[in-house]
């Protein structure tokens, strides 16, 4: 417990302390420590979950299924950090931020943090839902640290969608809760834990449990992205700071489907001996595969390169609800295996861009040009990353992305053929953009910037190694997690 208090509870206390350091400098130093201490309790807390098992107790539990994601979270917050620290100072130096928006920075990315390793942590339903309408309030302010009116508008606009999400997933909670009254002995005090109810899971009320998990999926796939509910998401993307898009992509979204798969797990149990068993896996395949290809063929005409990868995180998020869809071991074990490496490559994606709109003072995709030729630690950095995520072997995306073909072509071949097409578009889209940026002739005004590539080429680093070969620890923690989900070992 010492482990997880350490990671949970930094950021809350950071959170609180950043929130009155009137020193921009010293808070751009402490940011970046307190990430580092949050990451060192994760491990710690990852070494307790190997050694022990499941640590549970007072609503936390951290198990197979959470511990990676808590890891990951925690790692990609302090490497973000590393990449705020002077690129926020940079902005601050611009006049597009005061002091008093520094220390809102500051304060909400730790508070950012805490929501969402709050709801990895968590046992209790209702505080998962609470820490992710938090995650939500954090980043509005975020969105709109500019103050522009297109900042305004997108954090309106983030806020306004969200929140109608965030209502369907209370609904589907109340609905749970209300399916697991004659589930449960002591349904007052543990009718909202995950553990208790995945417990008696195949006795709560099946109908009840298709109308929750329907809210449910609507209300945190709004949080995912899922088309038709995306249309926040390139707006947050594009009008927020840079550093917000990197945990944005890299985590938020991750956490949200997090939450998703969690409920289906209840509703698979649930609805095993029912009309519809496979409901809940149908209509994750049915989102993500739309998610998918709309995204997909929306990178085509994209002029702003921030929303150009906001779409391909639209991409990205569809591919894994609809392997966590498809079911089975295989196709879950890819897309756990998905949500990590994308994570790594889209929020090392989004630093590169910071350094690449900085040098041209520009988000328009035409006025970036030549970076290999000004810039080659940018230029080389945004390639690198692109062919990562557009699945170029041997990077971890084409591996998941390999698995999830591989399962789907078992299960349901025939939709092997949509997703093949799907693929081949989205890296038409994204090389048709990213090749003049990189290898196009330079515009004159272009500004040299001192880039900080270490998070990019940690990052981008593990994305190449996890293709070649999956750590045994790793491999251990997916499989345990594929287990819990499918019912099933894969390894």
């Amino acid at each position: 417990m010492n482990a997880l208090l350490l990671t949970v509870f930094t950021p809350l206390a950071g959170m609180l302390l950043l929130g009155t350091l009137r020193s921009a400098r010293v808070a751009g130093w402490l940011n970046l420590a307190l990430c580092a201490l949050s990451l060192a309790g994760a491990l710690w807390l990852a070494a307790d979950v190997l050694a022990h098992g499941a640590v549970a107790g007072d609503s936390f539990r951290v198990d197979a299924l959470s511990v990676y994601l808590v890891v990951l979270t925690a790692f990609v917050g302090l490497t973000t950090a590393i990449f705020s620290r002077p690129y926020m100072r940079y902005v601050h130096e611009e006049k597009r931020v005061s002091r008093g928006g520094l220390r809102l920075y500051h304060s909400m990315y730790q508070g950012f943090l805490f929501t969402m390793l709050l709801a990895l942590t968590t046992d209790n339903l209702g505080i998962l839902w609470v820490a992710v309408e938090g995650a939500t309030l954090a980043t509005v302010l975020l969105v709109s640290l500019y103050r522009t009116p297109a900042a305004i508008e997108a954090a309106w606009k983030y806020f306004i969608l969200c929140g109608v999400g965030i209502a369907q997933a209370l609904f589907g909670t109340v609905a749970l809760y209300f399916a697991a009254q004659h589930a449960l002995p002591d349904a007052a005090a543990n009718g909202l834990s995950w553990s208790a109810l995945y417990a008696v899971a195949p006795r709560l009320e099946p109908r009840v449990m298709s109308v929750a998990f329907v809210f449910l999926l609507v209300g945190y796939g709004t949080k995912v992205g899922l088309v038709p509910l995306h249309s926040w998401l390139p707006d947050a993307h594009s009008e927020g700071p840079t550093p917000m898009s990197a945990v944005l992509s890299g985590l938020l979204l991750n956490v949200a489907l997090y939450a998703v798969v969690r409920m289906k797990m209840l509703t698979d149990a649930a609805l095993a001996h029912s009309a519809t068993p496979a409901l809940a896996g149908h209509l994750l395949m049915g989102f993500g595969l739309v998610s998918f290809l709309v995204a997909a063929i929306s990178l085509q005409r994209r002029r702003d390169i921030k929303r150009l990868f906001s779409y391909s995180s639209i991409e990205h998020m569809g591919l894994m609800t609809f392997g966590f869809g498809v079911g089975g071991p295989l196709a879950t074990f890819a897309a756990l295996l998905h949500m990590l490496v994308h994570a790594l490559t889209k929020s090392a994606i989004f630093i590169t861009v910071g350094h690449a709109t900085h040098i041209s003072r520009s988000q328009r995709i035409e006025r970036i040009r030549g970076l290999i030729r000004t810039q080659p630690a940018v230029g080389w950095g945004l390639l690198i990353g692109v062919a990562a995520i557009a699945g170029f072997p041997p990077f971890g995306i084409f591996t998941s992305e390999f698995l999830l073909l591989s399962a789907t072509m078992q299960a349901w071949p025939w939709l092997t053929i949509p997703l093949m097409v799907g693929l081949v578009v989205a890296f038409a889209g994204l090389f048709r953009a990213v090749q003049p940026m990189v290898f196009g002739a330079a515009p004159p005004g272009q500004y040299p910037v001192r880039a900080n590539m270490l998070p990019v080429i940690l990052q981008l680093a593990l994305v190449l190694l996890l293709g070649i070969a999956l750590p045994g620890l790793l491999a251990h923690w997916l499989d345990q997690a594929t287990q819990l989900i499918s019912g099933r070992h894969l390894l």
